[in-house]
């Protein structure tokens, strides 16, 4: 967009309501672009499908779930043009009729936000066609910015309604599954239990160092979730102060100890801190599902020195060991739900190597659609994962266009 167009968005989004500024932004970009029509489709929750989210105020639309005067319509993948923009992050255009449908990735550093449609009477030129993928760009950061004030974006990506236990875990994971990096790409997944299971992941970057965890309560319910709550608190609250690995981890324990939620709660986890300039990453396991690590096309358990579960003894100290990656290492971090009972089916390793060609954003939810397929529809615990892809090259810069690095994405048709 030119700097006049943005100039018009910005304006147009500080004098719309928090609820009203996509449509507000996506007006602007119409008609900058004399589209006949401009929609947004934000993603759904579940990495399904997407959702046209339309201020009607009256009638009613089949199908369609309905909050005050705003409807949400679902619009699951069936690997049409809208999944496939999506998922290779390209700007993909269609003749329909005597017009053109322009759709490009709603995307920032990464994080698949959704959709932009815009119809055309003309086939665009390639100027338009990156006009519209900076718009797309642009847009994200409107719906990253204005969903801190409204419940509307998180209501119309909820397909299913959340248990008490589920708002809960859902507060203790990051704003964005994925991130795209100079040296990293990461992302995770969660697939919940009937009921909750209390599993979590979490990062934060540094300047030069990469925070990253994933954890699994005991239990099931809301006592897990309120366990979840006070193991991550403890750990971030320590990396906010500055703690070391060590100190987070103890920190983590300490929190466990001195506000037990109910007889026997504990934590298991794995917690990590990735040097970006070096590749080395020092990794405490506290009583967890050992990483995996795909090298070479080779996929093969990581070995680790295990310590005590999070919330087990106060005195003893943890240990820490490190892991060195190489430029093209893929890291999986991941919970029992991905491992045990009716999940042991899935094969994991042999998958991993098969998929070795997906971004780990699409990487997450292919597994977690093949979990759901051998121990669903209802898990019996928590699956999670979290991917690290590291690249090397730290401070390098990164090559980006609409927000995703294109030589990071999937092709249109992995997965």
């Amino acid at each position: 967009m030119s700097s006049v167009d943005l100039n018009a968005v910005l304006l147009a989004v500080e004098k719309a309501a928090p609820v009203e500024a996509v449509e507000a932004v996506t007006r602007t970009i119409g008609l900058s672009l004399d589209a006949l029509w401009v929609s947004f489709l934000v993603a759904d929750m579940s990495g399904r499908a997407l959702v046209r989210l339309v201020h009607v105020p009256i009638g009613d639309v089949p199908g369609a779930r309905r909050q005050d005067e705003d409807i949400a319509i679902v619009l699951p993948f069936d690997g049409g043009p809208q999944e496939q923009a999506l998922r290779a992050q390209q700007v993909l255009v269609e003749q329909t009729g005597d017009h053109f449908v322009v759709r490009a990735p709603v995307t920032q550093r990464g994080e698949a936000i959704g959709l932009l449609e815009l119809a055309l009477p003309t086939a665009p030129t390639p100027a338009i066609v990156q006009r519209v993928s900076r718009a797309g760009h642009t847009l994200a950061f409107v719906v990253i910015a204005n969903r801190r004030h409204t419940d509307l974006f998180e209501w119309g990506q909820r397909t299913t309604p959340f248990t008490l236990a589920a708002e809960i875990q859902r507060r203790l994971l990051p704003a964005s599954f994925t991130c795209e990096a100079d040296s990293f790409t990461l992302a995770a997944w969660l697939e919940p239990a009937a009921s909750i299971g209390g599993d979590t992941f979490d990062y934060s970057l540094a300047r030069d160092l990469l925070h990253l965890s994933i954890t699994d309560a005991v239990g099931h319910g809301v006592h897990s979730a309120l366990t979840a709550t006070l193991c991550v608190s403890g750990l971030r609250n320590a990396r906010r102060r500055g703690g070391t690995l060590l100190e987070q981890a103890q920190a983590a324990n300490q929190a466990l100890i001195d506000n037990p939620q109910e007889k026997s709660a504990f934590v298991t986890g794995l917690i990590g801190r990735l040097d970006l300039r070096t590749g080395v990453l020092a990794v405490v396991n506290a009583g967890h599902p050992v990483p995996l690590l795909v090298r070479n096309g080779a996929a093969l358990p990581v070995a680790l020195p295990v310590n005590r579960p999070f919330g087990v003894l106060r005195e003893k100290t943890y240990r820490a060991t490190q892991v060195e990656l190489r430029p093209g290492d893929r890291l999986v971090l991941l919970t029992d739900g991905m491992l045990e009972r009716a999940a042991a089916a899935l094969d994991l390793l042999s998958r991993l190597q098969h998929l070795s060609g997906l971004h780990p954003r699409e990487l997450v939810r292919v597994l977690g659609d093949l979990v759901l397929d051998v121990a669903g529809p209802a898990l019996p615990d928590d699956a999670c994962l979290l991917v690290v892809d590291w690249h090397g090259g730290h401070g390098d810069t990164r090559h980006t266009s609409g927000g995703a690095d294109p030589d990071r994405a999937s092709t249109p048709h992995d997965g």
